[in-house]
């Protein structure tokens, strides 16, 4: 399908040159004398790209692009003027803009600024087909009690612009959450900007949050914004946040008191307006204790945590997160299978899942590949008889690897931090949730190591 201009200019005579040049270019041109007919003519048809004149007999060019923008129409809009000035283009690009021209037109220089704006409509509109198919595969699956409360606490935190820290193993789906957040607040038509900290050298990662300078050091041969810059209007999303070294985390402490970033070797600082949602599958208490973690940065993120429970303990999800995985697979790769049969779903019911939801996907989309008929069976899930737990496995044969005591306490801490989770802190609501005094869940915490955060509000 061929790209289309309109063309708006109250100039007969540019009207017809435009019109000409861009039709032997093998574009679709349809051209008006107005910004009122402009209006009238988007509503009906989709143009890649809007050549807006700013003086126009009734309302002029700027006025006719902020209602094209209130109106979401998507097209590129080029202004041009025979009266060009600075601030008429300054007030053009932030109105949304792609570029400004001033008359008298050259036309060679008319038709490669079209085809940058046609490209640059393409590539918007690949995205937001790559980012609709990838919400629609990265959902939240699940009805357990665990699910539901996490959905909560996403749809309370999310219209805020608290910062978020969410805490969960490994596999749990915490990039989930964090995009869902992004995806419910104010923010969702900014950036969602990602940086994964344990995967960045720590000699790289100051630049990769930043920005540098050109010859800032070896390498840097041009000018790079840094992530928080980028993501400025949006989301950025801190994942592993406890593998940060603490020479970075000081630096994102200033950004996160200032909503101001310096890059690497620049002097001049930029302001940004960025929410932080950070994730971690570390206790980042114990990280304090020993000096790995700073705890002033710590209270700065954990304005509102939130805890992903693991697979383990929303098992009564799995048949969902199964069906979920096998659509999906089955129709990216076309295969045959369509069903697991109720041997095999016990199997990965009874598995212990220490990988979680990723694990659980990883196996779906390999009997996907793998199994040659429409049905998956048990025999076909015998790669997970490494593991120790399986249908058929009685108590007496099961091998604990800790003590009995040592499970208990494990698990009580666990329970004790995920219910602060979902109180935000709040140690009375979190007694009464647990129904225990709270002198007793505080003596329970100094136990297992649990600090309650400075930053809550510990009232009834």
């Amino acid at each position: 399908m061929r790209p289309t201009v309109l063309i708006v200019d109250d100039e007969a005579g540019v009207r017809s040159a435009l019109s000409g040049v861009l039709g032997d270019e093998g574009y679709g041109v349809a051209a008006v004398d107005s910004g009122e007919a402009c209006l009238e003519r988007v509503a009906g048809q989709v143009f890649d790209v809007i050549i807006l004149d700013i003086w126009l007999p009734g309302i002029d060019g700027l006025e006719t692009l902020t209602t094209l923008r209130e109106r979401a129409v998507e097209a590129q809009v080029v202004m041009i003027s025979g009266h060009g000035s600075i601030e008429a283009a300054v007030r053009a690009i932030k109105l949304g803009a792609f570029d400004f021209l001033e008359k008298p037109l050259s036309l060679e220089k008319t038709v490669l600024l079209v085809r940058n704006a046609v490209r640059q409509r393409r590539l918007e509109m690949e995205n937001r087909a790559l980012r609709a198919d990838v919400d629609r595969h990265e959902v939240m699956v699940g009805d357990s009690r665990v699910m539901v409360q996490l959905r909560e606490q996403i749809a309370l935190a999310a219209p805020t612009n608290g910062r978020v820290l969410i805490h969960g193993e490994n596999g749990t789906g915490k990039e989930l959450v964090a995009r869902s957040v992004h995806a419910l607040s104010r923010r969702s038509a900014g950036p969602f900007v990602e940086v994964n900290c344990a995967a960045i050298p720590d000699e790289l990662i100051e630049s990769e949050l930043f920005g540098h300078v050109r010859g800032a050091f070896t390498g840097a041969i041009s000018d790079r914004r840094g992530k928080f810059e980028i993501a400025d209007g949006g989301t950025i999303f801190l994942d592993e946040v406890g593998d940060m070294s603490l020479k970075t985390q000081a630096k994102v402490l200033r950004v996160l008191q200032e909503q101001v970033v310096e890059s690497v070797g620049g002097r001049m600082g930029v302001e940004v307006d960025v929410r932080v949602v950070a994730a971690t599958n570390k206790n980042l208490q114990e990280e304090i204790q020993a000096g790995r973690f700073r705890d002033d940065l710590f209270y700065r993120l954990n304005v509102v945590p939130i805890f992903v429970p693991p697979l383990r303990d929303r098992r009564e999800d799995i048949d969902r997160l199964t069906e979920h995985f096998l659509a999906r697979y089955t129709s990216e790769y076309g295969n045959r299978v369509q069903t697991v049969d109720p041997a095999a779903r016990a199997m990965l019911r009874s598995y212990r899942w220490p990988g979680n939801v990723r694990e659980l996907r990883n196996v779906i989309e390999r009997v996907v590949i793998m199994v040659p008929g429409p049905i998956v069976t048990a025999q076909d899930l015998g790669f997970l008889e490494t593991t120790p737990v399986r249908p058929d496995t009685s108590p007496v044969q099961a091998q604990p690897s800790v003590r009995l005591q040592d499970a208990r306490d494990r698990f009580e801490r666990d329970y004790i931090l995920q219910a602060l989770a979902q109180q935000r802190g709040n140690v009375t609501r979190t007694a009464d949730a647990l129904g225990l005094e709270r002198s007793h869940l505080y003596r329970k915490m100094r136990s297992f190591g649990i600090r309650p955060p400075r930053a809550a509000l510990d009232v009834s």
